[in-house]
C-alpha cells in the first residue's frame, strides 16, 4: 500500500506520557494531535506556533515519533500450541499483564502491548517517517507467532537442542526428544536402543523470545525501506530508538545514537548504548579485514604505526574522534533503518554494508519496583545528550517535577519541554548557550517523558 508522505502527527496516549519535539533554529513545537488545551497551557503566544522544518533543510521533520496501543493476537489459522487438559502445567514466571493500567483478559487469546518510537532522520526524513508508521506492526507479527507461550502459563518455554553428534553411526537410529518422552521405539529400555547420547539442553527464557521478536521486526522494518525505496521515494534513513511495554516488563531497542534512560529515586538507569563509529571500531574493522572488497581500494581498515608503502596512502574505514568520527567520511551512525543508497561521495562505494539494522535490546522490569510519581522514562534524540549529561538530565527532572501540581495532566509534557529549553538554551551575542556558557544544541531535539508509577504492582 502506498506511503502517505504528509506531516506526521504525533499521537496523544491513553495515559499519562508525553513527547516535545523542537526543530533547530524553529519556535517551539507541540503536535496538535496533543490537543488544543495543551497548547493553551503552555507559556507561549498564538504567532509562536509557527514552525520551520529542520532549519529548512528538508521538507519533513527528521525527528519522527509513534506511539500505539496494540493487542497481539494469534494469527488466524495458525496452529495452536496450547498444551491439552493433560498437559504438566507449573508457575509461570511471568507477571499476569499488571502494570501500566495494563489488565490481561484471560477470556481473550491475545496481550495489549504499548509502544513508543523515535526516529532521527538523516539524508531526508522519508526511512523515519515510513518507519514511525510501520515498525510498530512489523513487531506485532513477530509476536503473533509467540503469543501462546507469551500469554499461557501452561505452555513450556522452548527447548534449544545441541548438535547431532559429527560421526554418527550408520547403524544407529536418531531419537528425537520428543520420541523418547513417549517411550517410543528406540526409547531407553526399548528394543533396539542406539548407543547412548548426550544433549545439550537451553531453556529459553520468555523474555529471550521476546527480544528475539523485536529484532526480527527491526531486520523485517530495514527490508521492507530496501525493497520499497525506490517505489515510493523512501530518502536516506534514521536510527530507531522503541520501547515496547509487554507483560510488566519494559523492552527498549536501540540502534543508532538516540538514548533511554529510566530515573528511579533520583538515580539513573541507562537503558541504551549509542552505537557509533567510535564504539563499534571494532566491530567495522573487522568487517573490513574479513571484506577487503567493501574498501573499494579507497579505504583501509589498518591503523597502527609501520613503515608508509604507496599502498598505505589511503583514507581510514573511520576518519574522526568522538562525535565527529564518520564512517568512510559518510556517516556518524553506524546502526539504524534505510541507508541502501548510500554511497561514499564521487564513488561507487556502499556504505549499507558497514551498517547494521539490528538493535540492542534492554529489560527493565517494571513490577520488580514501587515507582513514585517521579520516576520516569525519558527518551530523547541525540540532540538532547549532545549537550546535557545522564545526570543533568535527571536533575533537571528530579527537580522540576516536584514543582508542578501533582494533578496537572500536563507535567509530564512540561518537564520535556523544559529538557528541551535547556539544551536549546538561549540566544546571545555568541550563539545559542546553555549553563556553563556552553554551546547549546545545533541538532533536532525530541523527547518523551513517561511516567512508571503506573507500572506498580497492582494489590
Amino acid at each position: 500500500m502506498p506511503y502517505s508522505y504528509k506531516k506526521h502527527h504525533l499521537k496523544n496516549f491513553e495515559g499519562n506520557f508525553f513527547l516535545y519535539t523542537m526543530e533547530r533554529n524553529s519556535d517551539p513545537f507541540i503536535p496538535r494531535s496533543a490537543g488544543d488545551n495543551l497548547l493553551e497551557n503552555l507559556p507561549m503566544k498564538e504567532e509562536k506556533k509557527k514552525v520551520v522544518i529542520n532549519a529548512g533543510k528538508s521538507t519533513h521533520n527528521e525527528d519522527q515519533a509513534s506511539c500505539e496501543v496494540l493487542f497481539v493476537k494469534k494469527k488466524t489459522g495458525a496452529t495452536n500450541s496450547t498444551p491439552n487438559k493433560n498437559s504438566t502445567k507449573r508457575r509461570s514466571s511471568l507477571p499476569n499483564g499488571e502494570g501500566l493500567q495494563l489488565k490481561d483478559n484471560s477470556e481473550t487469546d491475545g496481550i495489549n502491548l504499548y509502544y513508543w518510537s523515535l526516529f532521527d532522520g538523516h539524508a531526508g526524513s522519508g526511512a523515519a517517517v515510513v518507519a514511525s508508521k510501520l515498525l510498530q506492526h512489523h513487531i506485532l507479527e513477530q509476536l503473533q507467532e509467540i503469543v501462546d507461550i507469551l500469554r499461557n502459563t501452561a505452555v513450556l518455554p522452548p527447548t534449544c537442542l545441541g548438535e547431532e553428534p559429527d560421526n554418527p553411526s550408520t547403524n544407529s537410529r536418531t531419537l528425537t526428544r520428543a520420541a523418547s518422552l513417549r517411550g517410543g521405539v528406540g526409547a531407553p529400555g526399548s528394543p533396539s536402543t542406539p548407543p547412548t547420547r548426550f544433549f545439550t539442553e537451553k531453556k529459553i527464557p520468555h523474555e529471550c523470545l521476546v527480544i528475539g521478536a523485536i529484532e526480527s521486526a527491526f531486520k523485517e522494518m530495514d527490508l521492507q525501506i530496501e525493497r520499497e525505496r525506490t517505489v515510493y521515494n523512501i530518502s536516506g534513513g534514521c536510527t530507531a530508538l522503541v520501547v515496547v511495554y509487554l507483560l510488566g516488563k519494559l523492552y527498549v531497542a536501540n540502534a543508532g545514537d538516540s538514548r533511554a534512560i529510566i530515573i528511579r529515586n533520583g538515580e539513573v538507569i541507562p537503558m541504551s548504548s549509542e552505537f557509533t563509529p567510535e564504539t563499534e571500531r571494532q566491530r567495522l574493522q573487522y568487517l573490513a579485514y574479513m571484506q577487503p572488497h567493501l574498501l573499494g581500494n579507497e579505504f583501509t581498515h589498518l591503523e597502527a604505526y609501520k613503515t608508509i608503502e604507496e599502498d598505505d596512502l589511503k583514507f581510514p574505514l573511520i576518519y574522526g574522534e568522538g562525535k565527529k568520527a564518520r564512517v568512510m567520511a559518510t556517516i556518524g551512525v553506524t546502526r539504524g533503518l534505510g541507508d541502501h543508497d548510500l554511497k561514499v561521495h564521487d564513488s561507487n562505494i556502499y556504505i549499507k554494508p558497514f551498517l547494521s539494522s539490528s538493535p540492542e535490546v534492554r529489560v527493565y522490569d517494571l513490577l520488580q519496583y514501587e515507582h513514585g510519581p517521579d520516576d520516569v522514562l525519558i527518551l530523547a534524540t541525540d540532540g538532547l545528550w549532545d549537550v546535557l549529561l545522564n545526570e543533568e538530565v535527571a536533575e533537571a527532572v528530579t527537580n522540576f517535577l516536584p514543582n508542578c501540581d501533582p494533578d496537572d495532566p500536563h507535567r509530564y509534557t512540561l518537564a520535556a519541554q523544559d529538557l528541551v529549553m535547556r539544551a536549546r538554551g538561549v540566544l546571545k551575542d555568541r550563539g545559542w548557550r546553555i549553563s556553563n556558557d556552553r554551546l547549546g544544541s545545533g541538532d533536532d531535539i525530541s523527547v518523551y517523558v513517561i511516567p512508571l508509577i503506573h507500572g506498580n504492582k497492582q494489590s
